[in-house]
């Protein structure tokens, strides 16, 4: 793998800077123009000086007088040369940078984009560490050659500009310029491919670091409350301590081939001192030509790097742009309809599953994925609550992620009001339908915004409406700032049961027509759940008619209040009817249930809920251990 990349790294990296340009082509032409500008005006500048040593310093020095005139009009030439100078480096800097930045933000666009529109399952295969290094250092990477890229092109420019202005002069001192200029392009040549796979390497240990931070950072409570510190802490060691390695092997090479890139003109310049003064010995060339010659070839020694910098930079823009291009390239996206539903609160929606199978995506493509769902079929008729009862493993969740449509099923179909839920438009199947999840997300933002997450239509009399019903109006009252009041990173200032509510209370305020609960109330008080569910059946309440509910549920008090209750096993549906009929036909149902009763006492001995804990302003809020 490396020995292909350092193969063909060039072609690829321009493949990539062709991309670049084709998308921004004025911006580029811009800072092209200013580069150029500034590449003439350093052949100009070499001509100028010569004739200024020429033509006027040493006729100076030799007659022992200074021809004022001439000297001002020299000073006149050099100081026009510096202002286009200056206007081609203020053009080349600005378009460059304007064009860098501007494809980094186009790029970041995409990659979210193109991460919102891929199915759960191909982020499930990805680590988030990955996918946010992708939408971050990938995207610099990929477009970090285009700063230098300009300047380069100007620099190509002023190669053939300075190799034909050399055969003006003299066909001696132009073979030196031959031998010097190709010899620095090999050298740079050579130098990119050498830092292809080191610079590949890199790239990816930095997405590898990133994901082990997120994931020790996000995971920061099982590592506390396991001891896992110090294992944690090495082996992020570890991996750091790789990508240190792979960035020092970086950093040797560019010092060994750097030297090299400085040293070649520097010897150009000698070569072109030594051959000019054998040609101005024999009368071929004047003293302003080698004047010319040698500056032209002292002043080209820093923009000959810019060619340098563009492929030194190829191999790293390569690694980033491959990676972005998985992303961008990947496929499975979920595409929407263009049907609509009846978007009218105050109906309630039918939902229904047919012969549904499922099997989650394996991690390795060539494997086959194991079936989790197989010939569901049941139906929540409108205004109903229907329960979802099993055992772990039993494929409840995938249910609740099918309902609303997170993933599609592999056969069979999931309706809404008797249309499949893959022909129905984004707007009218999120209108639709709500899911609150199992865990909670809160967003580091105010209770308001957590709630309303800037929809249309729903202001503060709407943000209470649903938290009453969500019974969070009480604790969301007594908060210091109320709906103002800054909730934290994933809420971190809320307890477990408060976040539950709070995100409850972000659904209903929608107005869904069905509410898919994924044990959504289970770090509640059973008293507090019980009411909850109360007010969603309720007809009235302030949000309109009563939805429809699938609930995933544990709780025999929660059970007990659906309307009809599916038992689920190993992804079949093995029975259904209301909870007496269960419990007394279906063994299997009736050792679970109970087995959850049990396990709640002693949750309930040895946990407090709703305990009211005084915080430091003397306010009281709700809080669940």
């Amino acid at each position: 793998m490396a020995s292909r990349t350092s193969r063909d790294v060039i072609g690829r990296g321009l493949s990539v800077l062709g991309r670049a340009i084709r998308e921004q082509p004025r911006i580029f032409a811009v800072a092209v123009t200013g580069s150029v500008l500034f590449g003439l005006m350093v052949i100009v500048s070499a001509r100028v000086v010569g004739a200024v040593i020429g033509e006027v310093a040493l006729p100076s020095i030799a007659d022992g007088s200074v021809a004022v005139g001439a000297l001002a009009l020299a000073a006149a030439a050099l100081f026009g040369i510096s202002v286009l100078r200056v206007v081609g480096i203020f053009g080349r800097r600005l378009g460059a940078g304007y064009m860098q930045y501007r494809l980094q933000a186009a790029y970041r666009r995409r990659v979210t984009r193109r991460y919102l529109e891929l199915p759960l399952a191909w982020h499930q295969r990805n680590a988030t560490g990955t996918l946010l290094s992708n939408a971050n250092s990938d995207v610099e990477a990929a477009w970090y050659p285009i700063a230098p890229l300009p300047f380069a092109v100007g620099t190509l420019v002023m190669l053939v500009g300075a190799i034909a202005s050399l055969f003006l002069t003299d066909w001696a001192l132009a073979l030196v310029g031959l031998a010097v200029f190709p010899a620095l392009f090999a050298l740079n040549v050579v130098y990119s491919r050498r830092m292809a796979p080191r610079q590949a390497r890199a790239q990816r240990l930095r997405a590898e670091v990133s994901g082990i931070a997120h994931e020790s950072f996000d995971g920061a409570l099982v590592v506390k409350t396991m001891g896992r510190e110090a294992q944690e802490t090495n082996r992020f060691s570890a991996r750091a301590g790789e990508l240190r390695d792979a960035l020092i092997s970086v950093g040797r090479l560019r010092g060994v081939f750097d030297p090299l890139l400085e040293t070649l003109p520097s010897l150009g310049t000698l070569a072109v001192l030594v051959v000019g003064t054998v040609r101005l010995r024999q009368g071929a060339i004047s003293v302003s030509e080698l004047v010319s010659v040698a500056f032209l070839f002292t002043v080209l020694a820093f923009p000959v790097r810019a060619i340098g910098w563009v492929l030194a930079e190829l191999p790293r823009s390569v690694a980033g742009w491959d990676r972005v291009r998985r992303v961008l390239d990947a496929t499975g996206e979920m595409p929407y309809g263009d049907r609509r539903l009846d978007p009218d609160p105050s109906t309630s929606a039918t939902l229904a599953f047919h012969d549904v199978h499922f099997a989650y995506e394996p991690a390795e493509a060539h494997l086959p994925g194991a079936e989790v769902l197989g010939e569901v079929s049941f139906t929540v008729p409108a205004g109903k609550t229907v329960a979802l009862v099993g055992p772990t493993g039993a494929g409840k969740s995938t249910v609740t992620s099918l309902a609303v449509r997170l993933v599609d099923p592999d056969s069979g179909t999931v309706t809404l009001d008797g249309v499949d839920v893959r022909d129905l438009s984004a707007e009218s199947l999120t209108s639709t339908v709500a899911l609150v999840a199992q865990v909670p997300f809160v967003f580091d933002d105010t209770v308001r915004a957590n709630i309303t997450l800037d929809r249309p239509g729903i202001g503060d009399d709407d943000v209470w409406a649903a938290l009453r019903l969500a019974e969070a109006d009480g604790f969301v009252a007594a908060l210091p700032d109320g709906l103002d009041t800054l909730v934290g990173e994933r809420g971190t200032s809320l307890s477990g049961g408060q976040r539950q509510r709070l995100t409850l209370a972000r659904a209903l305020a929608g107005r869904p027509r069905l509410l898919v609960l994924d044990d959504a109330t289970s770090a509640v008080d059973p008293r507090v759940e019980a009411a909850i569910l109360a007010g969603l059946r309720a007809p009235t309440g302030g949000q309109g008619a009563a939805a429809s509910i699938l609930v995933v549920a544990y709780r025999r008090a929660t059970i007990a209040l659906a309307d009809e209750v599916i038992y689920l096993e190993h992804g079949r549906v093995l029975a259904r009817g209301t909870h007496r009929e269960l419990l007394a036909t279906v063994g299997g149902y009736a050792d679970l249930v109970t087995a959850y009763e049990q396990a709640e006492r002693e949750r309930e001995q040895n946990r407090t809920y709703d305990e009211v804990t005084p915080l430091a302003s003397g306010l009281e809020i709700e809080v669940d251990r």
